[in-house]
C-alpha cells in the first residue's frame, strides 16, 4: 500500500472514531442529565409525599388494632361457644333463648 494511501486511511480513520465517541459521550451526557433530572423532586411534593406515607403509618396502625380486637372477641365468642357445649353436653339445660 502506498505510503499516501496509508495517512489517508489513518485520517479518515481517526475522524470516524472520534465522531463516534463524541457522539457516544455526548448521548451518555443527556442520559445521566435526564436521569438527574428525574432524581429530584420539588420540595413541596417531597412534603406532601412525607405527609401521605405518614397519613398510611397512622391508618395501617389503626387497621393493626382493629384487627387484633377482631380476633379477641372471635376467640372469646369461641371460648364461650366451646364452654355452653361443655355445660349441654353434661346435661345442663340450655339457656332460654329470647326476651
Amino acid at each position: 500500500m502506498p505510503a499516501g494511501v496509508a495517512i489517508t486511511f489513518a485520517i479518515c480513520a481517526t475522524a470516524i472514531i472520534m465522531g463516534l465517541i463524541i457522539h457516544i459521550s455526548a448521548h451518555a451526557k443527556l442520559r445521566r442529565d435526564a436521569q438527574i433530572k428525574l432524581r429530584s423532586v420539588p420540595p413541596d411534593i417531597s412534603a406532601r409525599l412525607e405527609r401521605m406515607e405518614q397519613s398510611i403509618d397512622a391508618v395501617a396502625l389503626e387497621m393493626e388494632r382493629i384487627s387484633e380486637g377482631q380476633r379477641f372477641t372471635t376467640k372469646l365468642l369461641s371460648d364461650m361457644s366451646d364452654a355452653r357445649r361443655g355445660k349441654l353436653s353434661a346435661g345442663a339445660q340450655p339457656p332460654p333463648s329470647g326476651p
